[in-house]
């Protein structure tokens, strides 16, 4: 494992944090009041929050088996968020035990269970690199004593974007992850959209920014442009609820308006 010690890490529990609110929403336990009152009031907002959660979380696990499934056996996670059952390392090694994942997030709380991110296959690998995805240099020199950056990579960032702004260099980021990627890698992506309810996007910006947070809902035409010079796997870029259903972990949600995320796999050179 790369990083801090566990029995060392300092949890700030004085502001909410993406990663615990969603695990709020999934029903998980590793959160703390305040990110439980700030996802109350974003549940307030939008009442299908956990179904949002939910339908991420499945989507994940429908492109993991479709890259599984398609020869990557090599796997960087930016963004992974508290562990919960199962696991990307776990559905990627159910279809190639050999497959080696890096789990990457900025939250102490995710290093503190890192050791349920480690449990892999006898045959594969899984570590977990405690940075900030802003820091893409620190990921790669990290991840690259673990996975073999001259053979395909699918890099994963889910849930994740919406919290880069674009001042804070979003695209380029994506960018310069990229642009060390092999041939024949994989770029998948997920992002919350303000396109179905602008004043609401609005307000829950508000929200975030109120507590010293950053919350970027782009559009379908913004959240595409992440994929500008790759080929994108069927169906492009679409609701995460739809793409590819057939491979299963499909959520069913209230109501008949769509989940507000788009979401989208695309080939690496």
């Amino acid at each position: 494992m790369t990083g801090q010690d566990p029995a060392a890490v300092r949890i700030d529990t004085s502001k909410p944090h993406p990663a615990r609110m969603y695990d709020w929403f999934l029903g998980g336990k590793d959160n703390y009041p305040v990110d439980e009152e700030m996802a109350g009031q974003l549940l307030a907002l939008e009442p299908r929050g956990r179904e949002m959660a939910r339908v991420n979380r499945a989507f994940m696990h429908r492109a993991t088996r479709w890259l599984g499934g398609n020869g990557i056996r090599q796997y960087l996670d930016i963004g992974t968020g508290i562990p919960t059952e199962p696991n990307l390392h776990q559905i990627a090694q159910q279809a190639a035990p050999e497959s080696r994942v890096v789990y990457c997030d900025n939250d102490p709380i995710v290093l503190a269970h890192a050791e349920a991110l480690l449990r892999s296959t006898p045959e594969g690998v899984t570590e977990y690199i405690q940075a900030d995805a802003r820091d893409p240099e620190i990921i790669l020199a990290a991840a690259g004593k673990v996975l073999d950056f001259s053979r395909p990579i699918a890099l994963s960032m889910l849930a994740l974007l919406h919290f880069v702004d674009d001042e804070d260099g979003a695209y380029a980021l994506v960018d310069r992850l990229t642009a060390r990627l092999a041939p024949g890698s994989y770029l998948v992506l997920s992002h919350t959209t303000g396109d179905f309810d602008p004043e609401k996007a609005a307000q829950a910006r508000a929200m975030y920014t109120a507590r010293g947070l950053t919350l970027r809902l782009r559009s379908r035409a913004e959240f595409t442009r992440f994929f500008d010079g790759l080929e994108l796997v069927d169906p492009g870029v679409s609701l995460t609820a739809d793409w590819q259903p057939q491979l299963g972990e499909v959520v069913e949600v209230q109501g008949d308006d769509p989940i507000p995320g788009y979401a989208g796999v695309a080939r690496i050179g």
